[in-house]
């Protein structure tokens, strides 16, 4: 009798891990590394976002492709990007609060790495000036009482000017100041500043994820008019041209073949369902599934598995939550805290006990819902990876 491959995601000892659980594929995540290094042409016009996986172990496998610059949205996962060697990590974000002080304690820990983040008011900018260069006064007295050798530690440290990004609004209406000349004004200001340097721009454009590679296209680049006028000016009047970090998955497409900016996707580690079904143009492979049973068979037709809401993300309404790769014609009609009820036309032929393998249609907060998540290699487990970033803090 002829033999079938197993599917890619089918574990041999399945029986031996307890659901729900995430499942990463290291192979196919090495994979869509590749694919981000070839579509870019190189790592030069590359900072990936790490908040889809969050994981020490995925962010090592982008540092041996030779990425080494790198996007994050929390202190915890800047802190983790440091902690394995990231030489350049930017805090896609504005701090403020306690968040300035962990930031700037960060680089003053981890000397070998560059931070930056986003800036986009006056006010947050003059506070973190302010304590830049408290911090920074600290750091050159560290070096300058310190023999040479241990002082060489301290190059990256904030005895430098600390590195900002002046976010941009171009359209999504979430963070930045609109491109213009307040936005001009309050990047020549920095200039200005003791302890920080301004450096480059920065505008996310999540908003834009039509379907339609042409249409996203189109909406990026009229979004994008304003930033380049305004890149342009900043580069008239400085001697250091500044640099333009710009989009995520979704534009991904248009801004390496617009060629201006650094691009910074993040999704394509593991990639999901959602981006897997609207942009099939990027050629990333699903890397990451949620393993989950079989429960109760509550009536006729129905199924109830242990995939909760604090099991897969549960942000969207309930038909774009979940897909089922062993059974596609499955379909959620319920979900609570540990539970989702789905339809099946089948019903019978499932058991309590039965697996179902399963793409979360947004992988990045259902990731976060794991402390760890078990590695398959070859259909095999082969150890795990812990979620490194999940909570807020690691040690700062």
């Amino acid at each position: 009798m002829e033999q079938h491959p197993q599917p890619w995601y089918a574990i041999d000892d399945v029986e031996a891990i307890d659901s729900p659980t995430l499942l990463i594929y290291p192979d196919r995540v090495k994979k869509n590394i590749a694919t981000l290094i070839e579509m870019a042409g190189g790592v030069q016009r590359l900072r990936p976002h790490v908040k889809t996986s969050k994981s020490a172990d995925a962010c090592k496998l982008m540092l041996e492709a030779g990425i080494t610059r790198f996007k994050c949205a929390t202190i915890a996962e800047a802190e983790m990007l440091a902690a394995i060697g990231a030489p350049d990590v930017l805090l896609a974000y504005q701090p403020v609060g306690p968040k300035i002080d962990r930031l700037l304690k960060l680089a003053l820990t981890y000397t070998n790495t560059r931070f930056s983040c986003l800036i986009d008011n006056s006010e947050s900018l003059a506070s973190l000036a302010a304590v830049a260069k408290a911090l920074a006064a600290e750091a050159s007295g560290t070096v300058a009482a310190e023999a040479s050798a241990k002082a060489a530690r301290h190059t990256n440290s904030l005895a430098h000017p600390f590195h900002i990004y002046l976010d941009l609004n171009v359209g999504m209406n979430r963070t930045g100041i609109t491109p213009g000349d307040q936005a001009f004004e309050l990047y020549m200001a920095a200039r200005e500043m003791k302890g920080i340097k301004p450096v480059g721009l920065h505008a996310y454009d999540g908003h834009i994820h039509d379907a339609s590679l042409a249409i996203r296209k189109e909406r990026c680049a009229a979004a994008f008019e304003p930033v380049y006028k305004l890149l342009e000016r900043i580069g008239e009047q400085v001697e250091d041209y500044p640099e333009l970090i710009a989009g995520g998955t979704p534009s991904f497409p248009y801004h390496l073949e617009e060629g201006r900016a650094i691009c910074s996707p993040g999704t394509f580690i593991y990639w999901d369902k959602a981006y897997l079904e609207k942009f099939t143009e990027q050629p990333f492979l699903p890397a990451a599934i949620i393993l989950t049973r079989v429960v109760s068979k509550p009536g006729p037709n129905l199924l109830c598995l242990d995939l909760g809401h604090k099991s897969i993300a549960a942000e969207n309404e309930i038909a774009r939550r979940v897909g089922f790769l062993n059974d596609a014609d499955l379909k959620p009609v319920s979900q609570s805290e540990e539970h989702m009820v789905v339809t099946s036309a089948d019903a019978d032929r499932y058991k309590v006990g039965d697996c179902l393998y399963t793409l979360a249609y947004h992988i990045c907060p259902s990731v976060a819902l794991y402390r760890e998540a078990t590695i398959i290699i070859d259909n095999k487990v082969a150890g795990v990876w812990k979620t490194t970033a999940r909570d807020r803090t690691i040690t700062l």
